[in-house]
């Protein structure tokens, strides 16, 4: 959203590490379904028992107040009508947790000091758990704020696909891969929707650039668009049940996508049968009849006065002068009042009441965290740290101090916790042991070239990347003089931001240069990477012995990777996208097809992410599900329930998952479809089923992964329609997109 920002329940405990690297010192938030297939997550229905009452109820409103419930007349409100009993339908902004109060007719805050809330991770780190239970989790406690906030809806998820690594959106976004995509979302907006409130799955469609997003028009083929950019939100409108969907700022084909006929007509309404509501992006309207007529139910935004929206005074006008009819306006006013009656803000239903800023939610985050971090390269098992011997840390970059809950331009928190790595390392070390900090580098901008936040044709901020020599000095001393250094680089929420792309993938402000510098006068260095997208990390990668990468991480972000580097937490995050060696080897940019103009074509079509490196044979820096552990493990026995399959069966996969290290560890086992004999045109392989499991020290569990047949299909676009193509396939189990250990061959009739 084009939103101006002023510059998790289970308890985990929390030990003293005595650096020994035994498993009786791991903690781990456990997996609940380790050894047995995960229960789908199903969404409820948007029941049809308040039809006539309804009807009742429009029957008795103005053309003025139906106006009204179909725009915006604050800054996050649409109208009541109090006489009959409709409230205003209250939104709030939330993909980090519920976005501070602010004023109704304007950005500045409301000066509330009760609307503090939980810090949650972003998007890309709750991707990265690879854990379905945890989207559950951070939606069902997100959701619990919202309502303690006494709004309806909340405008998240965020599902777009990530198709450029450049993306300002990226660490908001969840994946490269549909599946993995659909498979997080589905559990956040159940969990969310489960008391009584609304998700808004953001941003239908094919919204991947924030470079000219206000009117590129996407040029997509119909494969691509079904295969790749819709998969997530057809799950959420089928299996979520989500209740609101935000159009897009962008055109397709042609046509903007708050008012494209065939996206929210012809695909969401007539194919996928959806019932909710369809918000506008903020200011993205651009006619009355058309938008309407076209699938558009709520129009909001802030540039102009309230009532000169589209559908204020111009819809009203557009009645009387019979350029649109009252049926049509009435089906709109219906769908609004359904989903209110739906989440209880009418009925006299009791409704949840919901809590904020709790222990609780913290503990929430905190376990959202653990699961997220990515153990990148650990030579010698240099990690977990041991500190026999240890007397004193060196803390270096100014990423050990920053906070993120607030940023950049979009949606951020007001938080009273966030942890900063620095303080997650106070709280966690032993007092005998001295911390030497250093902030290393400083954030500057060109101020010329800052990057006009909100100017969505720029290509992001161009930094400073010259060291500040005294800075650099006070760093080196500190390396020098401790018995091992701590780097904290890579980014922060006011340089990967909503309205603009990176330029590039440098690391910004010198950090490689301070890198370098630091790794040569003490070699017991550790890089961890803060970052919601990928960097040129292919020079830092080859110098250092000890790489981590964590996101924006919410309010126990610091504590959690202090754990990390502790040993507490055994790693268990996995990459939701693909680190590229060079930007050029990435897809959109090897075709040469991004960012476009006024039009953007998606010349890679159905090759995004991993498919592309994969097909075409580029290794990348860091492959798509890739994360190492403190721990080992090995795949065995690998097998499905059967040899062939029909197009409507399930296929059930087992495979034997054995820790054959010291500690106890979770792996992702992920499951790859292939077929090398296809008349059609495929990827190498693609993602069709993964699965989380904790495994102790020295034993073995079997995970079995169901695959129905039919999400072996692809886009018949001369049938139009899902075809499952019979033959032979190969189903890949392994460990990254890379790494595949196990291979079985199942023919589908």
């Amino acid at each position: 959203m084009k939103n101006k920002i002023i510059t998790l329940s289970v308890a985990l405990a929390v030990l003293t590490f005595t650096g020994c690297k035994t498993k009786s010192n791991m903690v781990d938030a456990p997996v609940s379904s380790e050894n047995k297939q995960a229960v789908p997550f199903e969404g409820k229905e948007l029941s049809g028992e308040f039809d006539a009452t309804i009807d009742k109820i429009v029957d008795q409103m103005t053309v003025e107040e139906k106006s009204g419930v179909l725009h915006g007349t604050s800054m996050f409100n649409t109208a009541g009508v109090e006489r009959l009993g409709i409230p205003e339908l209250k939104m709030a902004d939330g993909p980090l947790g519920v976005r501070e109060e602010i004023s109704r007719d304007n950005w500045s805050s409301a000066g509330w000091d009760n609307d503090f809330a939980t810090y949650y991770p972003a998007g890309g780190a709750l991707a990265a758990t690879w854990n379905t239970e945890m989207a559950y989790t951070f939606g069902n406690s997100l959701g619990q704020e919202l309502r303690a906030r006494d709004k309806d809806m909340l405008l998240s998820p965020a599902i777009n696909i990530v198709r450029t690594p450049l993306g300002g959106r990226t660490y908001e976004y969840m994946s490269e891969d549909p599946f993995l995509n659909k498979k997080i979302a589905v559990p956040l907006i159940v969990g969310l929707q489960d008391n009584d409130v609304m998700a808004c799955v953001k941003h239908f469609a094919a919204n991947n650039q924030e470079t000219n997003r206000d009117f590129v028009d996407v040029q997509i083929d119909e494969r691509t668009l079904r295969e790749i950019y819709l998969p997530a939100f057809e799950a959420s409108i089928k299996e979520a049940k989500a209740y609101s969907v935000m159009g897009a700022y962008n055109k397709l084909r042609g046509e903007y996508l708050c008012e494209n006929d065939y996206m929210l007509n012809k695909i969401l309404r007539d194919e996928w049968g959806f019932k909710g509501i369809v918000v506008s992006d903020w200011n993205a309207v651009h006619s009355t009849v058309k938008t309407l007529k076209n699938g558009l139910d709520i129009e909001m935004g802030t540039n102009a006065p309230f009532d000169k929206f589209w559908l204020g005074q111009p819809l009203i006008d557009s009645a009387k002068a019979g350029k649109i009819s009252m049926e049509e306006i009435d089906k709109h006013v219906k769908r609004i009042l359904h989903v209110l009656f739906q989440v209880k803000a009418m009925g006299g239903k009791d409704r949840a009441k919901g809590s904020i800023a709790t222990e609780a939610h913290y503990q929430d985050a905190y376990k959202i965290a653990s699961e997220s971090v990515v153990l990148l390269k650990n030579d010698n098992n240099a990690l977990p740290l041991k500190l026999d011997g240890v007397k004193s840390v060196a803390v270096i970059g100014n990423n050990a101090t920053k906070k993120n809950a607030l940023g950049g331009f979009g949606a951020g928190v007001k938080t009273k916790r966030e942890i900063t790595p620095l303080e997650g390392l106070k709280n966690r070390l032993p007092s005998s042991i001295k911390i030497n900090y250093a902030e290393g580098y400083l954030e500057r901008y060109e101020e010329k070239n800052k990057g006009n936040l909100g100017n969505i044709t720029s290509n992001g901020p161009v930094t400073i990347d010259q060291l500040d020599p005294a800075k650099l000095q006070e760093a080196i001393e500190a390396a020098k003089n401790s018995d091992v250094a701590i780097i904290f680089a890579g980014s922060n929420r006011d340089y990967e931001t909503e309205a603009s792309d990176r330029r590039n993938l440098k690391l910004p402000f010198g950090q490689e240069e301070l890198i370098q510098k630091v790794l040569a006068v003490n070699p017991r260095t550790i890089v961890v990477m803060v970052a919601g997208a990928p960097f040129d990390i292919d020079d830092v990668s080859k110098k250092t012995s000890t790489l981590v990468w964590t996101w924006f991480n919410g309010s126990e972000g610091g504590n959690v990777l202090a754990d990390v580097l502790l040993g507490k937490i055994n790693p268990s995050g996995k990459l939701p996208w693909t680190m590229p060696k060079n930007l050029m080897d990435s897809p959109a940019h090897a075709t040469n097809s991004f960012p476009g103009g006024k039009s953007v074509t998606y010349a890679e079509g159905i090759l995004v992410g991993y498919r592309w490196f994969d097909t075409k044979n580029i290794t990348p820096l860091y492959p798509f599900g890739y994360g190492l552990s403190y721990t080992t493990f090995a795949f065995e026995n690998a097998k499905t329930d059967k040899k062939s399959y029909t197009a409507d069966e399930t296929i059930t996969v087992s495979v034997d998952i054995k820790n054959t290290g010291k500690v106890d560890g979770k792996e992702v086992v992920q499951l790859y479809m292939s077929k090398s004999d296809s008349k059609i045109t495929r990827a190498a392989q693609e993602l069709k089923g993964f699965q989380k499991v904790l495994v102790t020290a020295g034993n073995s569990k079997t995970v079995t992964i169901q695959v129905p047949a039919k999400e072996l299909a692809y886009y018949n676009v001369k049938a139009k329609k899902w075809t499952v193509e019979p033959g032979n396939y190969t189903l890949k189990l392994g460990n990254s997109s890379r790494d595949i250990q196990k291979e079985v061959i199942v023919t589908i009739k």
